[in-house]
């Protein structure tokens, strides 16, 4: 079993930067991909950034540019840095971490709210 908690929403002017860190319970060696995904309301969670087992990394086309996703293995901690933010970026970022496609966890959600 794997926990994971997110940290770093807020609210934040269109322009600006926040930093997203979803912190692991223990050490995982093994995966598929990190990840973060985000749910607007009214909407269906949508796939936002990626670390795939290889080291590569992917990323929705809506935040190609703006956004990273990074990882720190030694404090089981992965990030996304989101810049240049937009009031279409307002919803709930969610960690994801598939160990196995049969395996997934999810953390409870972090706010980020984009104001114009």
């Amino acid at each position: 079993q794997v926990q994971l908690v997110e940290s770093g929403g807020g609210l934040v002017q269109a322009g600006g930067s926040l930093m997203l860190s979803c912190a692991a319970s223990r050490r995982i060696f093994r995966f598929n991909a990190m990840g973060w995904y985000r749910q607007a309301p009214g909407k269906q969670r949508e796939f936002v950034a990626a670390i795939i087992s290889t080291g590569s990394t992917d990323y929705a086309d809506s935040v190609k540019g703006r956004f990273t996703i990074s990882r720190d293995s030694a404090k089981n901690t992965t990030y996304l840095q989101m810049n240049n933010l937009k009031p279409e970026d307002t919803a709930v970022y969610y960690c994801n971490v598939q160990v196995k496609i049969i395996e997934n966890y999810w953390g409870p959600g972090t706010q980020v709210t984009v104001s114009s």
